[in-house]
C-alpha cells in the first residue's frame, strides 16, 4: 500500500494471539499506543493478570514523525523475544504500536530456534487478529473572519472536504479545521 508522507498504518483497537509448542503458551497482546505512559499501563495490568508467567516479552513502536522504539527479552536469551517481536511490527510497517508477549512454560526448554519462532509467530497472530488502519497526520487551525463572510468560508470548507472540529459564533466566527499535514500549508493558503 502507497501511503502518503503524512500517512503511517497502526492498529484501531487492541487484539490477542496465541501460540503454543512442547507445552509451553505464548499469549500474544497487540495494542494502540502513543506513549511509554500507556505502554507501561498496560504491560503492569498484564502482570497482574498472568502472575504465574515469568515472561513478559515486548516491543513497540510509536511516533511516525520521530519513531520511538524499544524491544525486551524479559530474561529469555538475547535475541529470542524482543527482536522476533519487533520484527512482525516492522514486517506490517505498524506505528503506535505495542506487543506483549506472556509464556507460561511447559517444562520442555525450545532452545533459541524454538524461542524466537514461537515469539514471533504469538506476535504475528496478534496482529493477524487486529484491524490495520491507515491513519493521517492532521494539523489544528483556527479560522476566523467575518460573518458577512460565512457562506463563502463554509462553501470553501466543504469543497476542500476539510473536517471541522469545533464552531464558535462569538463576537467573530472562529472555526477549528482539521487540515491533512502534507496539504496544510497549500490549504491555508487558499483560505
Amino acid at each position: 500500500m502507497e501511503l502518503e508522507k503524512d500517512t503511517y498504518l497502526t492498529i484501531e483497537n487492541a487484539s490477542e494471539g496465541e501460540f503454543k509448542d512442547r507445552g509451553s503458551k505464548f499469549i500474544a497482546y497487540a495494542f494502540p499506543m502513543n506513549d511509554t505512559e500507556t505502554f507501561d499501563a498496560e504491560i503492569l495490568q498484564l502482570k497482574k493478570l498472568h502472575l504465574k508467567s515469568r515472561h513478559h516479552c515486548f516491543a513497540y513502536r510509536f511516533n511516525f514523525e520521530e519513531p520511538v522504539f524499544r524491544y525486551s527479552d524479559d530474561g529469555e536469551p538475547s535475541g529470542t523475544a524482543g527482536k522476533p517481536i519487533y520484527g512482525q511490527i516492522i514486517k506490517q510497517d505498524l506505528y503506535n504500536v505495542g506487543i506483549i508477549v506472556v509464556r507460561y512454560f511447559g517444562g520442555t526448554k525450545l532452545g533459541t530456534g524454538g524461542l524466537i519462532n514461537a515469539y514471533k509467530n504469538a506476535a504475528a497472530e496478534a496482529l493477524q487478529n487486529a484491524n490495520i488502519i491507515s491513519y493521517q497526520i492532521t494539523e489544528l487551525y483556527d479560522l476566523v473572519f467575518d460573518y458577512a463572510r460565512m457562506g463563502e468560508i463554509m462553501e470553501i470548507v466543504k469543497l476542500m472536504e476539510l473536517n471541522i472540529t469545533s464552531k464558535e459564533f462569538n463576537e467573530v466566527p472562529v472555526l477549528k479545521i482539521e487540515i491533512p499535514k502534507a496539504q496544510s500549508k497549500e490549504k491555508i493558503r487558499i483560505l
